[in-house]
């Protein structure tokens, strides 16, 4: 069987897809917002870089920051990234189970059994940053 060379081959069929087709599935929905949740972490981070940078410039600088703070436009970016900070994390705890597989005596522990420690480890952590915090 020869094969002859065309310039302009034959293109194939190619179903469209919608550019929204994440949306169709909550599974997909949940793992694109997972994915930009990521850009909101990044914003915590580099607001507590901004913060430690602040604290080293002095009262003066500091208080600058507190300024740069309370401007609406970032109290609502905050308010969003706490959502998306949450949903990350979430997620990520709720993906342990999946990624470690933890064997007691040949069996296979529950996905709760690998998951609640972490939600416990969290809600610790909490109680000791409120705690740090609210004292005075």
């Amino acid at each position: 069987m020869m094969f002859r060379y065309t310039e302009y081959p034959p293109k194939g069929y190619r179903v469209r897809i919608s550019t929204y087709w994440w949306t169709g599935r909550w599974a997909y929905l949940k793992f694109i917002l997972r994915e930009l949740s990521s850009i909101f972490v990044a914003w915590f981070v580099l607001e507590t870089l901004l913060q430690i940078h602040a604290l080293i410039g002095g009262p003066a600088a500091y208080a600058d920051f507190w300024a740069f703070l309370r401007k609406p436009i970032v109290i609502a970016l905050n308010v969003i990234s706490l959502f998306f900070v949450l949903l990350h994390a979430v997620t990520w705890f709720n993906l342990a189970p999946k990624a470690i597989a933890v064997r007691l005596r040949g069996k296979r522990l529950p996905s709760l059994a690998i998951a609640a420690p972490n939600y416990v480890a969290w809600v610790a952590a909490s109680v000791v940053v409120a705690w740090l915090v609210l004292r005075g």
